[in-house]
Formats: C-alpha cells, structure tokens, sequence
C-alpha cells in the first residue's frame, strides 16, 4: 500500500517546497495532528529526528524568552551541533564544537538498573529488574530519589531558576532501551513548567504504536507535551519528519523566516498518509502489544538460564536486553563479547541492535508487523548464541 501511493504521487507531483500549497501536505497533517490529544495541532514537516529535535529546541527557547535546556545522561537525540549537545553520550559527540553544553543542562539519568536507586516495582513493563525495590505499594522510592535530583539543577546550575525546555525520550533508544521508574516523568515535566519551561517529547523511537498500550510514549506518562518530535517510524523508511506543537508556540517562529527545501514535499507526505493508515488498518499498535508482550516474557526467561543477561526491558516492540559479566557487579560485558554476541545472533539470520555506552545493550525494535513464530524463532537464535558465548568463555577461563 506505501509503495502504490508512492509510485501514484511521483506520476503527479513528487516535490514543491512548502512555499507553494498543495493538498498531499495537508491531508497529511490534519490526519496526522489527529492522533495528538488537546491543542498540539500545528505539525512543521522535516526530514530527520536530527532536524526536528534542532527546530523544536529553537522554539521553545523562541516562546519561553529563557535559553537553557535540560535533557537526560545516557539520552540520544540526535548529530546536528545542536542535538550533538543535546546527547547524553560521549561516544557520539565529535570534537569540533567549542562548548558543547551551549545552555544544555545533562541531568542523572534515572534508570533502575545500572543507577544509584531502583528495584523490581519501579517499571511499567511486563518484566521488572531483579534489583531488590524500595518502593512502597503507592509509590516509587526511586522516582522520588530522581526526582530530586533533577531539582538541585534548578537550585545549583540555572542562571535565572528559569528553563526554555526539558528533552526527554519516552523510553531511552540508543541508551540501551532504558525505562524511566513510574510517575519520574510526570513529576519533571511539572517541574519544567513551573520554571517556565516546556516539555518535549522526543517520539523518533517510542512513536507510532510501537510500544504496543498507546500511540505515543509520552501517553504512558500520563503527560501532555507542549512540543513532539517524531521520524524513523513516521515514513517507514522515507526520510521524513516532524514536529507537532500548538498555535500559540508556533507563533513565535513567524517572528523571522524559517524553511525547509524538502520538507513536507508531497511524495514524502502521500507515503506518511499510507503509513498511517496500514498502522490503522493492520493493527499494528495492537499487533505491537500482543507481540511485544509475548517476546519481553520469553526473553525473560533467558534471563534466568544466562548468568551474563542481566536484564530485559521494555513496552511492546521495544525492547532491550542488558549483557553484564554477572548478575551480582552488573559490569557491562565488553564490547568486543557483545560484538560477538551481535554478529552470531545475525549469521543465524536475526537483527539486533547495539546500545548503551558500552554498547552492551541488545536493541530489539523489530518491523511492528512480526509475529509470534518470529519471536519463536529469533528467540531460540539467541538463546543458541547464548550458550555458543558461555561454552566458549568456560574454555577461555
């Protein structure tokens, strides 16, 4: 169905810039702005998250009048010079800026298994961390202990106490697929707002129905950003983009001339509109929670037969599997054994992915159309690349 329309629209019209009006665009952003809740109803169309994640920074420092930002350690948002700072991740920051931080704040990355505080009741996921918890019935220690801080950047390091924004993926992707503890995100996005910041919600990764319970990760939430950026996913592999915001935060970016050459084009929004509709038609959120589901519980149970899986995470179809040395010091497993891992994993005929700052994660975001026989069968290629790793570490030792 994105091929036809693809192949119908390039027998049309496949490019004008935004400058001239066409129907393809438009049809595309009310369906689109459709699936957003209350006022984010204004969509600027790009062509990478890279692109989205640099004009949704612009904007908030535009209609907040305050330049700093904050994002996450460990948070991946992009290679552009401003989303190069924006990373939380070493490895992906080349030397050829002369300050990076730039009014871009890293906060401590809450995660629940390799951080400071976290246990077994602190994810929203059908597996939790073996990690003790000490958390209570109605709430999340670890959260609170987050929470806190993320506050001491607003008592410490911003010049004015105020913010232009807070970066935030809904679940971590080139981090190794890492879950935030329940109700840390709702607490910072009303942090942020009360210091005169907005929230945005970096969807490239979580967006679309892939993590299976709803169409956006910020809905896992329970928030409502004031700015989405969203790619990947969007076109199903056709370079497109976007960011979705209200009126009154659009507003602010008329005040001086801002384009894009390809953006928004109409070959690149008929295949955004096919996209969305087979999503809808196929039921591939629901396909992703089904799925998704049924893979994070077989994969648990590797867990329990490998010393060296030290954790499965996730929502729906994506999902991350932690590789440490051993359960008990969790120290990440050398990239060069991760590699290993990865490449087997792929002679035998599966993708996987490579996360974390270890590159120790193996990163499952699979098509959201696979099915159970194909979780069935990637699951016994890794579980047989599991035991073709410890076999051969029993020999080395």
């Amino acid at each position: 169905k994105v091929v036809e329309a693809a192949e119908k629209q390039m027998k049309s019209l496949w490019h004008t810039t935004s400058l001239y009006l066409n129907p393809r665009t438009f049809e595309y952003a009310e369906k689109l702005t459709s699936k957003f809740p209350g006022d984010l109803k204004v969509v600027y169309f790009v062509n990478s998250g890279s692109e989205a994640n640099d004009l949704a920074g612009m904007l908030a420092r535009l209609y907040t009048k305050n330049f700093d930002i904050i994002s996450f350690r460990n948070c991946y948002h992009g290679l552009g010079t401003f989303c190069m700072g924006l990373t939380g991740q070493a490895p992906w920051k080349h030397n050829v800026i002369r300050n990076f931080s730039n009014g871009i704040l890293s906060a401590m990355n809450p995660d629940v298994y390799q951080g400071i505080w976290g246990g077994s009741k602190c994810r929203d996921s059908p597996v939790q961390t073996t990690r003790q918890c000490n958390c209570k019935p109605s709430e999340c220690y670890a959260s609170e202990m987050y929470y806190k801080q993320l506050e001491e950047i607003f008592k410490y390091s911003l010049p004015t106490g105020k913010v232009a924004a807070l970066f935030a993926e809904s679940i971590q992707g080139v981090g190794g697929s890492v879950q935030f503890p329940k109700g840390f995100l709702k607490k910072a996005y009303e942090l942020v707002k009360a210091n005169g910041g907005v929230f945005i919600s970096d969807e490239v990764q979580t967006g679309f129905g892939r993590t299976g319970d709803h169409f956006w990760g910020f809905e896992m939430h329970d928030i409502q950003p004031d700015i989405v950026t969203m790619a990947k996913g969007i076109g199903n592999g056709f370079p497109l983009a976007a960011v979705v915001t209200t009126p009154q935060i659009a507003e602010s970016l008329t005040h001086a001339i801002h384009f894009n050459t390809f953006g928004g084009n109409p070959l690149a929004c008929a295949i955004g509109t096919a996209v969305l509709e087979v999503i809808e038609e196929e039921k591939l959120q629901e396909n992703s929670h089904n799925v998704g589901t049924y893979f994070l519980k077989k994969l648990a149970k590797l867990r329990e037969e490998f010393e060296f899986v030290g954790d499965v995470r996730g929502k729906g179809l994506m999902i991350g599997v932690e590789l440490v040395t051993d359960k008990e010091s969790k120290t990440p497993l050398s990239p060069k054994q991760s590699a290993f891992i990865k490449e087997e994993i792929k002679n035998l005929g599966v993708l996987v992915g490579s996360g974390g700052m270890k590159a120790n994660v193996l990163r499952i975001k699979p098509p959201m159309c696979i099915t159970k026989d194909d979780v069935d069968f990637a699951v016994s290629v890794m579980k047989a690349v599991f035991k073709k790793h410890e076999e051969k570490q029993k020999k080395t030792n």
